[in-house]
C-alpha cells in the first residue's frame, strides 16, 4: 500500500468508490474486467455485502425472484428457494468479492466523513472517521438507500428502559421468549420478521399506522434437478431470467400506462386477505384506504395468519408516547411492554447525507439540492460535482422488478465515461444544469400522473414537497438505453494539460 507522506493518503487512485453492496462490488468489477487495476472500495463495515451485511432480522429475504437478482455476469445457479433469504444473498456477494478479487481493494473501517472536490488538482479527495485520506480521479457513490436505519421521532423513546432496537440492528442475544413486544410500523421488514417472532412472544401489538397492500408470495423450493440442471445448462438459467424479467416488465403497465389496470390487481390482493383473515373487524383494520402500488407492494403468506393469533393485537391509533416500560397511544391507553422493534424502515430521501459531499466552491450536495429536491441527470450525475456519479440515485428505485438491473444499467454508464476520459483525455466532466434540469422536468411530468403519485398515499417515495424522487417512472429497458453511452456534449469538460493525471 503506497502512500504519500506529504499529505499522509493513500496514492491517487483512478476510482474511489463508496460501499461495497451489489452497486460498489459490480463497479469494481466492471473496472477489473476493463484492465483498470487502481481503484479501491471504501467500506466503514468490516465485511462486504451493504444492505445483505448489515440487515440480519429473522425471515429477511428479497421480494424479487431469486434468478433476477444477481448480476448478468455471475449468475448463481444453486440458489435454493425462488425469493432468496438474507444470508444466501450475503454469501453469493461475498463470493463475487472473492472470485475477481476484490478483497485487496478495500479498505475496511473507512467510514467516509467527508469527501471533498480539489479544483486544481482535478481530485476527489476523500477522508474517513478514523482519519485515512484518500484522492482519486473519479468518485462513485454505492451508498445504497436502505442501509441507514430511519428511527421515528416520539416523545420518550429515549428514555425507554426496556430492550429497544431497529429492525436493522436486529439483536440476536436479546431472547425474545415469553416477552411482551411492541413493533412499530408495518412496512416490508416488518411483514417478515413479525410471523418469525409470534410464535416466541407472549404477546405482540403491532403499531400499524398505514396498512400495506399485500399480494400472495409464489414462493418455494429450487429443487436439486432444477439447481443441477443450470449447472450443466447454463441457457437455461438464462432462459428463465429473460421470462421472470419481460413479466416483471408488464408490471409497469399498472404503475405508470394505465393506473387504472392496478384495480384489477388490488382484487387480488383483496381476496388473499379475506381467505387468511376470516375476522371482518381485523380486516377492515388492515385493508388500506389507497389504491395498491402507490405505496410499495409487499408480498407474504404468512403475515395475515400471524396477525390472527389470539395473543396479537393489531393497534391503528397513533403513538404519542413511550414511557420508561409502556407505549401510549393518542386515546391515552397505555400497553405495558418489555421490548420495541422498530420496523420503520430507512432513510430514502436521504441517498447522500448533508455533510458528506463537497463540489465545486466547496459547495454541500444538499445545498445544490434546497431548490428543488434530490436530483441529477439520469440519477447518476449533478451538476457542479465533476467526475462524480452517484449509483442507486435520485429516481432509479423500482417498485416492479429487480434493482440489479438499473445498479448494472449505471456502471455501464460510468464506465463508458472513464473510457471516454481516457481516450479524450478528458480532466473533468461536469453534466450541464440545462440537462440536469431538462431530464428531471421530463421525468417529473411522468411520474406526476403514475400511481405512486396519483393513488391516494404517502409514501417514503415522495420527499416533504410531495415530490416523487425516488422510482424511475417506466420501463427499464428504456433507462437501460439512455445510459447505454456517455455523451461528452451533456457535459462541461475540460482536457488534461501534459502533466495531469488521467483517470
Amino acid at each position: 500500500m503506497a502512500f504519500d507522506t506529504r499529505r499522509g493518503e493513500e496514492k491517487q487512485m483512478s476510482v474511489l468508490i463508496i460501499g461495497t453492496g451489489f452497486s460498489g462490488l459490480g463497479m469494481a468489477v466492471r473496472l477489473k474486467q476493463a484492465g483498470i487495476e487502481d481503484f479501491v472500495l471504501l467500506e466503514r463495515a468490516q465485511g462486504v455485502g451493504g444492505t445483505w451485511r448489515d440487515n440480519r432480522y429473522p425471515g429477511c429475504a428479497c421480494d424479487v425472484q431469486s434468478h433476477l437478482y444477481s448480476f448478468s455476469f455471475e449468475l448463481n445457479p444453486d440458489w435454493t428457494r425462488m425469493f432468496a433469504q438474507q444470508p444466501e444473498i450475503e454469501r453469493y456477494l461475498q463470493g463475487v468479492a472473492d472470485k475477481y478479487e476484490l478483497l485487496p481493494h478495500v479498505r475496511f473501517g473507512a467510514n467516509v466523513s467527508a469527501a471533498r472536490w480539489d479544483e486544481a488538482a482535478a481530485l476527489w479527495r476523500v477522508t474517513t472517521q478514523d482519519g485515512r485520506t484518500f484522492a482519486g480521479r473519479v468518485l462513485v457513490s454505492g451508498m445504497g438507500a436502505l442501509s441507514n436505519p430511519a428511527f421515528p421521532k416520539i416523545p420518550g423513546l429515549a428514555d425507554f428502559k426496556g430492550k429497544l432496537f431497529h429492525s436493522a440492528q436486529w439483536d440476536h442475544d436479546y431472547d425474545l421468549k415469553g416477552k411482551r413486544v411492541a413493533v412499530i410500523g408495518t412496512g416490508a421488514s416488518a411483514i417478515q420478521f413479525v410471523p418469525q417472532i409470534v410464535p416466541k412472544v407472549a404477546h405482540l401489538d403491532l403499531y400499524q399506522r398505514t396498512p400495506p397492500w399485500i399480494m400472495p408470495k409464489p414462493d418455494r423450493p429450487i429443487s436439486a434437478f432444477e439447481r443441477k440442471l443450470f449447472r450443466l445448462l447454463p441457457f437455461t438459467q438464462k432462459l428463465m431470467r429473460a421470462g421472470l424479467y419481460a413479466f416483471l416488465e408488464t408490471r409497469v403497465l399498472g404503475f405508470v400506462v394505465n393506473p387504472k389496470i392496478m384495480t384489477l390487481v388490488q382484487k387480488t390482493a383483496q381476496r388473499h386477505m379475506k381467505r387468511q383473515v376470516p375476522d371482518p373487524e381485523l380486516r377492515r383494520k388492515l385493508t388500506p384506504d389507497y389504491t395498491i402500488g402507490c405505496k410499495r407492494v409487499l408480498i407474504s403468506d404468512d403475515y395475515y395468519p400471524a396477525l390472527t393469533q389470539k395473543h396479537v393485537d393489531v393497534i391503528t391509533s397513533d403513538v404519542s408516547e413511550i414511557r420508561a416500560n409502556a407505549v401510549v397511544t393518542a386515546d391515552g391507553t397505555v400497553r405495558e411492554v418489555d421490548a420495541i422493534i422498530l420496523g420503520t424502515g430507512f432513510t430514502v430521501q436521504d441517498p447522500v447525507p448533508r455533510g458528506a459531499i463537497f463540489g465545486r466552491g466547496g459547495k454541500d450536495l444538499w445545498d445544490s439540492w434546497s431548490e428543488k429536491g434530490v436530483e441529477a441527470y439520469l440519477g447518476t450525475s449533478v451538476h457542479g460535482f465533476p467526475n462524480f456519479f452517484m449509483l442507486m440515485g435520485p429516481n432509479t428505485g423500482l417498485g416492479h422488478t429487480s434493482q440489479v438491473f438499473m445498479i448494472e444499467s449505471q456502471i455501464r454508464y460510468v464506465m463508458d465515461c472513464i473510457r471516454t476520459m481516457r481516450s479524450q483525455k478528458l480532466r473533468t466532466v461536469d453534466v450541464r444544469a440545462d440537462v440536469q434540469k431538462r431530464f428531471n422536468d421530463k421525468v417529473q411530468g411522468t411520474v406526476s400522473s403514475a400511481i405512486w403519485n396519483s393513488g391516494g398515499c404517502k409514501s417514503w417515495y415522495l420527499d416533504a414537497r410531495g415530490r416523487n424522487t425516488t422510482i424511475w417512472p417506466g420501463f427499464t429497458f428504456v433507462f437501460r438505453n439512455k445510459t447505454r453511452h456517455f455523451k461528452t456534449e451533456k457535459y462541461a469538460v475540460e482536457a488534461e494539460t501534459s502533466s495531469a493525471t488521467r483517470a
